[in-house]
């Protein structure tokens, strides 16, 4: 479970912030155990371990697959922080990302353009789609810099409100990969949802900080994000207050964690 302590909410829906901070101990834990999950995808790693299992026919065939899976590098802190944030997001807000987007990548480096987190949110009604932008910062100001220009968390987030073309590419993105998989039947109940209304979406955007928490990261952008808003489109900010100094070592703890043997 994701143990946070809220300590501002603004806003009216169905456009929010909340801003929650993780203790020590509660950061360990989930840094040992979901998150690292996530980081080294390893729900991934367990399908192409099954599909490559027949033809490791050899002692020395075997141990060339568990170092292809298995080579643990130590991620960017931001890598780290975006599987926080999807954990907090699948534990808090009953939403699943059913492919990671370092499944993609052809090459270490950053993330794909459209939205970092691409999945569902089931709620009483049902699935919808579900968008998450998430930025990391150690920076000291409120907001960080992280928030503003052409990549910032506040372009990023009213792209996703405004642009149909944005949110028909993502739905795409996943359609493919829906195609056989085991959560065909979400996507197409989700799809049923966005075909009826493509406004109809849950957009998330997260912050993670390791400062003091203040209501400044978030205000303004609850404030704008709220005008011209669709009426079917709901969306929240979080900033997730991790203890001061841990971000530059997010990276570290993951690692070492996997290398004594932590829970995968």
């Amino acid at each position: 479970m994701f143990i946070a302590d809220t300590h501002y909410t603004l806003g009216v829906f169905p456009v929010t912030g909340i801003g929650l901070s993780v203790s020590p101990i509660d950061l360990d834990a989930a840094l040992s155990g979901h998150v690292a999950s996530l980081v080294f995808d390893d729900a991934g790693n367990d399908e192409i371990a099954a599909l490559l299992g027949g033809v490791t026919d050899t002692e020395f065939a075997q141990d060339n697959l568990d170092m292809l899976l298995h080579n643990v590098r130590e991620p960017e802190e931001w890598r780290v922080g975006e599987a926080l944030a999807e954990y907090y997001l699948m534990e808090c807000r009953n939403c699943h990302f059913p492919w990671s987007d370092g499944r993609d990548e052809r090459k270490r480096g950053p993330s794909l353009p459209g939205a970092d987190l691409v999945g569902f949110q089931c709620d009483g009604e049902g699935d919808h789609f579900a968008f998450g932008e998430v930025k990391t910062s150690a920076e000291q100001n409120y907001p960080p810099g992280a928030a503003y220009g052409r990549h910032g968390l506040k372009q990023q987030m009213e792209d996703l409100r405004d642009r149909s073309e944005i949110r028909d590419d993502l739905v795409k993105y996943l359609a493919h990969r829906a195609v056989n998989a085991t959560w065909k039947e979400r996507f197409q109940s989700a799809a049923g949802v966005y075909l009826r209304d493509n406004s109809d979406v849950r957009i998330f955007g997260l912050l993670v900080r390791d400062v003091p928490p203040s209501e400044d990261d978030l205000r303004v952008r609850v404030t704008r994000l709220r005008q011209n808003c669709p009426t079917s489109t709901v969306i929240e900010l979080l900033a997730l207050y991790l203890p001061q100094g841990r971000i530059a070592t997010l990276g570290t703890h993951v690692v070492t964690t996997r290398q004594s043997g932590g829970s995968r």
